[in-house]
């Protein structure tokens, strides 16, 4: 049995997650995402009413010494990302991750799948 990990999301990346669109979830490689590995799954709630979950299953995981180098390798549009500049990038995610942190973990790219749920059972 996979593991379950379990993370939060705002409403607009939940969201284009749900859809189909994004298939990269861009995260800090913290202690609790150095637990990841591929095959797993992960359940995302969404935020702030926390009344919605969706699960992925994890593909591939990448990981970069910083964001600056993930946005550099990977394309914008698999992360969802309508600005393509990576300076806007790289100021965006050290709005949730600070540059002190992101120097002391590095960063991660989770290449995710949705899961089909079926109703009931």
């Amino acid at each position: 049995m996979n593991i379950k990990h379990k993370m939060k999301l705002h409403e607009e990346p939940f969201q284009q997650i749900q859809s189909g669109k994004k298939t990269v979830e861009v995260r800090l490689y913290d202690e609790k995402r150095r637990r990841l590995k591929q095959g797993d799954t992960i359940e995302f709630t969404k935020l702030p009413s926390e009344d919605e979950k969706l699960r992925v299953n994890i593909k591939k995981l990448y990981t970069y010494p910083t964001f600056r180098e993930m946005f550099e390798d990977l394309p914008a549009e698999k992360m969802e990302i309508v600005d393509n500049c990576i300076e806007t990038n790289v100021k965006s995610i050290h709005n949730l991750y600070s540059p002190e942190r992101e120097k002391e973990w590095g960063s991660l790219a989770i290449e995710i799948e949705l899961i089909h749920l079926e109703n009931g059972g």
